[in-house]
């Protein structure tokens, strides 16, 4: 039976949708569950991720892992995974997933698969899918030789369990060594925005070129605060400094995978199909009728947008 360690991500000492996939996803697998959570709030994140499945959960609340700071994650996290004696090791694709689980692994002398869209357990061992060539192709990928197997996987990719109140975990709380830092995380500056991160939406509205200038994204704002959704754009847009690059979905943005995607304006470049197509539902609203976008969406809309999109904010309205 493998021993599955589960990175834990967390905001205001709740999971974030991706760390409950993960815990899914290790808990239908029939290993062992253990995770690991880090920053003052471990062990309100430790309580919930026992109701998804964790048997144990290594913390830190030290106040130094409130942010991010490679430095000192790397050492201790690479301890956490030897005390543990994990053979899996699953974490998010988030940039910070993406940052830190390299170098552990490679402190680990183990192997590291990123922005994977499935994954298969098979004893200690793990297969899982990742997409390549901007999307175009997946590829079935195995370990070897590497003792400790690290997959970060894409949100919205897995299925969650319903949770369990009546499920508790064993809290192992580990002591930071004390180390030389060669950086120091002074202050971070968040967005004031209140919506969901791009990577764990569940519906996104983007706008691309066609919205033609800035101040036509309160539209798209519009019909997302009736979706519930998140508002992204493509490279095009950030760069022109319509909106900041945090909104930006693509190859060299954000990698996003929703239940339903809708490109307002899209024309639908390869890098930006290679940030959403692996979004479940695709809607694509453009007045060119061979915008490349529309081979990759589900229901295509050829129109202009600034009829289109008000029509439907109108018509969601009067059913949600």
């Amino acid at each position: 039976m493998s021993n599955i360690l589960v990175f834990i991500e967390g905001a205001n000492s709740e999971l974030k949708n991706s760390t409950k996939e993960l815990l899914s996803v290790a808990k239908n697998s029939g290993g062992k569950v253990l995770a690991m959570a880090l920053g003052p709030d471990a062990i309100a994140l430790a309580e919930k991720a026992a109701h998804y499945g964790a048997e144990k959960t290594f913390i830190s609340s030290d106040n130094q892992f409130e942010n991010y700071n490679p430095d000192l994650f790397v050492t201790f996290v690479a301890d956490i995974v030897k005390q543990s004696q994990a053979n899996i090791v699953l974490g998010s694709s988030s940039s910070l997933g993406k940052d830190l689980f390299p170098r552990v692994a490679a402190k680990l002398e183990s192997g590291c698969v990123s922005d994977c869209t499935g994954i298969e357990f098979s004893g200690d061992n793990v297969t899982v899918k990742k997409p390549i060539y901007a999307g175009k192709c997946t590829a079935d990928v195995n370990f070897e030789n590497s003792a400790v197997k690290f997959v970060l996987m894409r949100a919205n990719q897995l299925k969650i369990n319903e949770a369990d109140s009546g499920l508790s975990t064993e809290v192992v709380e580990v002591t930071p060594p004390t180390t030389d830092l060669k950086t120091l995380i002074k202050n971070i500056v968040k967005s004031t925005s209140e919506k969901v991160d791009l990577t764990e939406a569940n519906i996104i509205v983007a706008g691309g070129r066609g919205m033609k200038e800035a101040g036509h994204f309160k539209l798209l704002e519009e019909l997302a605060d009736v979706l519930g959704a998140t508002v992204g754009a493509s490279r095009a847009v950030c760069d022109a400094g319509w909106v900041p690059h945090s909104m930006q979905v693509g190859q060299t943005g954000k990698t996003v995978a929703p239940n339903l995607y809708i490109a307002c304006g899209i024309s639908g470049a390869i890098q930006h199909l290679a940030g959403m197509s692996s979004s479940k539902v695709i809607v694509a609203i453009n007045n060119d009728p061979e915008a490349p976008i529309f081979q990759k969406s589900t229901y295509g809309i050829v129109g202009d947008l600034f009829d289109v999109v008000p029509k439907l904010t109108e018509e969601f309205k009067k059913v949600l």
